[in-house]
C-alpha cells in the first residue's frame, strides 16, 4: 500500500497546527498506531514551524509544501520552504552544556530522536528541504 498527501500552507504559524492537523489524519487513515501519530506529530510542528519561521520568515508571497507519503517502509515526510537555506551542521550542539539554556537547535534534535531518519537538502528551485522518515507500521 502506498498513499501520498500533498500540502501547500501560507507561511503563518497556524500553518503549523493545519500541517500536524492533516499529518495526524493521514496517519490514522493509514491503519498506524499512536506511537507513529505523536513521533510524526512533533516532527511536522517542528518542521514547519523552522519552515515557516526561518526558512520563509513569515513572508505571505512564500508558501511551505508538506508531502506525506505511505509506504510498505513506514511514513515519509517532506517539507519544503522558499528561503534561502542553511546549513544543519553549523547549528550549535543542544547537548553541549554550553548550549543548554539556548532555545536553538531544539527542534532538529527532537526531530532526529522522533523519526529514524533526518536529512535535509537544498532544493534547486530554492528554499530547503527535509526529508523524515519513520519506519515500521507493516500491516
Amino acid at each position: 500500500m502506498s498513499e501520498t498527501k500533498e500540502l501547500r500552507l501560507p507561511s503563518r504559524i497556524e500553518s503549523v497546527d493545519e500541517a500536524a492537523s492533516q499529518a495526524e489524519t493521514f496517519v490514522k487513515d493509514n491503519g498506524l498506531g499512536d506511537d507513529f501519530v505523536s513521533a510524526i506529530d512533533l516532527a511536522v510542528r517542528e518542521s514547519v514551524a523552522n519552515a515557516v519561521k526561518h526558512g520563509n520568515k513569515f513572508d505571505p508571497e512564500k508558501e511551505v509544501e508538506v508531502t506525506f507519503l505511505r509506504s510498505p517502509k513506514g511514513v515519509e515526510i517532506v517539507v519544503r520552504d522558499f528561503g534561502t537555506g542553511f546549513d544543519p551542521e553549523a547549528l550549535p550542539d543542544p547537548t553541549d552544556p554550553a548550549n543548554l539554556l539556548k532555545a536553538n537547535g531544539r527542534g532538529i534534535l527532537f526531530m532526529r530522536s522522533f523519526m529514524d531518519e533526518v536529512q535535509w537538502s537544498s532544493h534547486d528551485g530554492g528554499g530547503m528541504v527535509v526529508r523524515m522518515r519513520k519506519s515500521g507500521g507493516e500491516g
